[in-house]
């Protein structure tokens, strides 16, 4: 049976974009790039919108997923955002980012991580010759 790219194979649902996350950094976001679902706080927003104006000025290929628009989307993120990663009580909340399927952080950790000229080594990438994350660590390794 198909379904929305979702399968459903021995009773358990099997999505498309399950077997490309095993690459490929992943965005999970609220209401997509220009529609916020009524009730996304303005933070949440305004952090989105960070993450994603860094990602695409500096060109690093990442797949958006909406989990406001999409129940398996919203499944996958609470089942692989880590236990020590979740709020006291309630669900995550995104931005949330992944690469390999391996959790990397939310929005703090990204901000953290840009702050200190090593986003490219949060996201589990090679940082760009010339970057300043590079000449950071071209003089570390000196």
């Amino acid at each position: 049976k198909d379904n929305g790219g979702c399968k459903v194979a021995s009773g358990s649902w099997l999505c498309q974009w399950q077997a490309w996350a095993a690459s490929r950094l992943v965005l999970l976001v609220s209401g997509g790039r220009w529609h916020f679902p009524s009730g996304c706080s303005n933070t949440i927003k305004k952090q989105q919108q960070d993450v994603l104006g860094f990602l695409e000025a500096n060109k690093i290929e990442f797949e958006e997923k909406d989990i406001a628009a999409n129940e398996e989307n919203r499944k996958w993120m609470r089942e692989n955002v880590p236990e020590d990663s979740r709020p006291a009580s309630g669900n995550p909340l995104p931005p949330r980012l992944f690469n390999d399927s391996r959790y990397l952080g939310d929005y703090e950790a990204f901000f953290e991580a840009r702050e200190n000229n090593a986003v490219y080594a949060f996201l589990g990438l090679t940082a760009p010759p010339g970057s300043k994350e590079a000449e950071a660590l071209a003089k570390q390794q000196a």
